[in-house]
């Protein structure tokens, strides 16, 4: 039995019709599938799709990729060039099974001109059931991801993980210089389609007077509009985690909210408790005084706890930095102990406090988390299409809203139809 994934599907113009074969079978499966084109059999260049599928994966956006062109190999090296991304070329069900279990591989990408339809099926069959599982190929993964490190990882000094002084302020510059565009006229960022801009809002609501209707109506229209998640609090895991059952919406919960100033055991405590009832992601809000402060112990310590939580219950974990208190040295420290610690995002902002998400700040946070492949979301403030498509072009690879439904209206008008 596969269980159902968001998948990032792709192709160049040899494989456009095998992708549409293999996007009606993920479908018929239950999979939520993220097409990146092409769509058509006019020629077109592998490459940027091929990246485009890859991003979805290493971003945490999509669980899995397949990539489709005429022999595999090309989209395979593109794809690989993306951090955080295991491709491989298969062309049978044997291959496809060894380099899941084997070498833990995340993107598969098949050759048209090399493999039937049906072949082609039951390997996305093969790749999507099998997993890596053994403790001897663990190690070997862990090997690559090594690998990897070594060539991506920003270098430290005095041997612990930070910037300087210099490089961040230069690095912050620089994110402000590109935002203005040259002469001064910031450039106009692109278009996302209403479903590509569903699958990057977390639907949030986190008001304190929230009531059971409110998240019933939270719930329902996140199924409907098919967004990424919703976001609740503590409170409403339960209710949320039932009224979401069937559906692709995952499940976010916010710990430390809003304030951040728990001890790191109580967070722990809540996101372990969270997580049982059902949360899929947790956001936890990072002690933001200490940060200040640069106990440096403490903040590792607050964040670790909720990460070693969300992966004892294989869920996702986020780093609520409040942007809007911080320097934009402490916010590059608090990305810095977000990496060490092992999170998967870092976010913006409570939505609570004096300030929401900025693109700069958005643009200086991806920065520093890119040699580690860290998601960013951002979060606070973001209210129409156009907000999405600022946080996006600055780096943004989800976006927490409450605004969500308007947003969507908007991202309907601008693609011409009406849904």
């Amino acid at each position: 039995m596969i269980r159902p994934r968001q998948i990032a599907l792709g192709s160049d113009h040899g494989g456009f019709e095998l992708k549409q074969q293999l996007r009606a079978h993920l479908a018929g499966l239950g999979h939520s599938v993220h097409d990146c084109g092409t769509d058509s059999t006019a020629p077109v260049d592998y490459p940027p799709i091929a990246r485009a599928v890859a991003e979805l994966v290493a971003s945490g956006t999509c669980e899995a990729g397949v990539m489709v062109d005429g022999a595999g190999i090309g989209s395979a090296i593109t794809a690989n060039k993306v951090p955080g991304v295991r491709a491989a070329a298969c062309y049978s069900e044997a291959l496809a099974r060894s380099s899941r279990e084997h070498n833990d591989a995340n993107v598969l990408v098949l050759g048209a001109g090399q493999t039937p339809p049906d072949v082609a099926r039951s390997i996305v069959d093969v790749f999507l059931s099998a997993a890596c599982t053994a403790d001897r190929h663990k190690a070997r993964v862990a090997l690559i991801r090594e690998v990897e490190g070594r060539y991506m990882t920003v270098p430290t000094q005095g041997g612990s993980a930070g910037l300087s002084a210099e490089d961040v302020a230069r690095i912050a510059g620089r994110v402000r210089e590109l935002l203005a565009g040259e002469g001064g006229a910031r450039p106009s960022p692109p278009r996302l389609a209403a479903d590509q801009v569903a699958q990057l809002i977390d639907h949030t609501l986190l008001k304190p007077e929230a009531t059971q209707a409110d998240i019933e109506r939270l719930c329902d229209e996140a199924r409907r509009e098919r967004f990424f998640s919703v976001c609740v609090n503590p409170a409403h895991v339960t209710l949320a985690k039932a009224l979401l059952r069937g559906s692709p919406v995952k499940l976010c919960c916010v710990v430390g909210f809003p304030l951040g100033a728990q001890p790191p055991e109580t967070k722990a405590l809540e996101a372990r408790r969270a997580i049982r009832e059902g949360a899929d992601e947790i956001d936890m809000v990072v002690n933001i005084g200490a940060l200040k402060g640069r106990d440096d112990a403490l903040v590792l310590k607050d964040i670790r706890r909720v990460v070693e939580a969300c992966k004892d219950g294989r869920a996702r974990s986020k780093v609520i930095l409040e942007t809007a208190l911080l320097t934009d040295e402490e916010k590059v420290r608090g990305c810095e102990f977000s990496m060490k610690a092992g999170a998967d995002f870092v976010k913006t902002s409570t939505g609570f406090s004096s300030g929401g998400a900025t693109p700069e700040d958005v643009a200086l946070m991806s920065r520093t988390v890119a040699p580690r492949k860290l998601g960013v979301k951002a979060s606070g403030g973001i209210r129409t299409y156009a907000d999405v498509l600022r946080m996006v072009a600055a780096g943004a690879t989800r976006v927490g809203c409450s605004a969500s439904v308007k947003i969507m209206e908007e991202a309907r008008a601008m693609a011409g139809r009406k849904e």
